[in-house]
């Protein structure tokens, strides 16, 4: 199983960014996908989760803020991070939910900053 991640970048307060995980492998279609940060100095969270049927849920912390969503045709998962904070700056990864130890993606960057 392979999870490429794109996306990311620096961002001032306020702005959006679209993050992609593509799998290669059968991940997709049998977990629930989740996109997960890790700032410096702080554990790894899970922000936002998508079930095989679809159904979402968010921490309560990006909640109105961030979207996850999924392209069955092409096995990615994309989180739309909108109105976003300093504090939302973290690695973003995605990985199933609950995330398997040997199957992270490699991580993408977002910083907001003024």
């Amino acid at each position: 199983v392979q999870l490429v991640q794109s996306g990311g970048g620096l961002v001032q307060p306020g702005g959006s960014l679209r993050l992609s995980c593509a799998d290669s492998g059968f991940m997709f279609r049998l977990h629930a996908m989740g996109w997960y940060r890790q700032a410096p100095g702080k554990y790894r969270e899970l922000v936002a989760s998508i079930s095989v049927s679809g159904r979402t849920t968010y921490a309560d912390s990006v909640r109105g803020r961030f979207t996850i969503s999924r392209d069955v045709a092409t096995n990615t998962v994309y989180l739309q991070l909108n109105n976003l904070k300093p504090e939302d700056t973290a690695v973003y990864y995605c990985n199933a939910d609950p995330a398997f130890d040997d199957s992270w993606g490699q991580g993408t960057q977002v910083s907001v900053s003024s």
